[in-house]
């Protein structure tokens, strides 16, 4: 299993090529690539030429880490046949990167619409139509979480639309700070999965369901907004020993092929100890599931 550092808190005071250097000296011996704008920018077609790619790839080599995954975000799941094309395109492109750079997983989103389910299923398959024979010839590993606000957020029903693909190259991607909008189903979740949950991203959210719907009060009343965050282990309500109970058990902490990542977003201006702090207790958080020693 890998702990890689998610460096989205980066990006709006570093380079790209910054990246690996400061995940080392954060402590981590992995890092998992997120849409900057050197990379491929949310939507936007990758703006990564031979020459950055090289580049980026001594900047890892120099600072002795390795960069397990790749996650873009790009609309294969939208309604809108135009967008769905473009983003089909863009894709590509980041499987080629994936290639040059030896990277062999992409995690990624569906990035469809919750108010238009039938027409996103629809634009996800077509888009998979194209886009998994190019991931199964190249052997890649392509995971999906369903996000909130995407046109699948239920865990089981999303696993069902990936299950519909029937590839084993197709994984699921569960982000704790999602718990919440999933359905707060873990446990019978991840034994469906088995060791197709292939990355779980480990940051901090509250239960937006709490106070009978009341734990955060949104205007207008009628608002389709979905709300979370992305916070250190411990600030809010996801059950972090009950999660890596579950990982345990399932054998996910012992694969060599999982990936945990450390995914706070919300506390950019103290990124350095949050980081520290997030590598520190992902390492207790496993530790304790090998029981007492001695």
């Amino acid at each position: 299993m890998k702990i890689a550092y998610d460096p989205t808190p980066l990006h709006h005071t570093h380079r790209l090529l910054d990246f690996p250097a400061v995940t080392a000296d954060l402590g981590f011996d992995h890092l998992q690539l997120t849409p900057h704008p050197d990379f491929a920018t949310h939507f936007r077609y990758p703006k990564m030429d031979r020459a950055l790619i090289r580049r980026f790839g001594q900047a890892v080599d120099a600072a002795g880490i390795t960069v397990p995954a790749l996650l873009p975000v790009q609309r294969i799941a939208w309604p809108d046949e135009g967008k769905r094309v473009a983003a089909v395109k863009n894709f590509r492109r980041v499987i080629e990167i994936a290639i040059d750079l030896g990277v062999t997983t992409i995690n990624t989103e569906f990035s469809g619409r919750p108010e238009s389910f039938e027409d996103s299923e629809e634009s996800f398959y077509r888009s998979m139509d194209e886009l998994l024979p190019i991931v199964e010839k190249e052997g890649l590993r392509l995971n999906f979480d369903p996000h909130p606000d995407d046109f699948v957020e239920d865990g089981h029903e999303a696993w069902r639309v990936l299950r519909g693909l029937d590839s084993e190259a197709i994984g699921f991607v569960y982000v704790a700070s999602h718990t919440f909008h999933y359905g707060d189903c873990l446990d019978t979740l991840a034994e469906e999965l088995g060791d197709r949950l292939r990355a779980v991203y480990i940051s901090d959210a509250f239960d937006h369901r709490a106070s009978h719907g009341l734990r955060y009060i949104a205007n207008p009343p009628t608002t389709s907004a979905r709300v979370h965050q992305h916070l250190k282990v411990g600030d809010a309500d996801v059950d972090f020993d009950a999660l890596f109970g579950v990982l345990n058990a399932t054998g996910f902490l012992a694969r060599e092929d999982s990936l945990l990542v450390s995914n706070v977003f919300g506390e950019n201006e103290n990124n350095d100890a949050v980081s520290r702090f997030q590598k520190q207790r992902i390492d207790e958080l496993i530790s304790a599931q090998a029981g007492p020693t001695g």
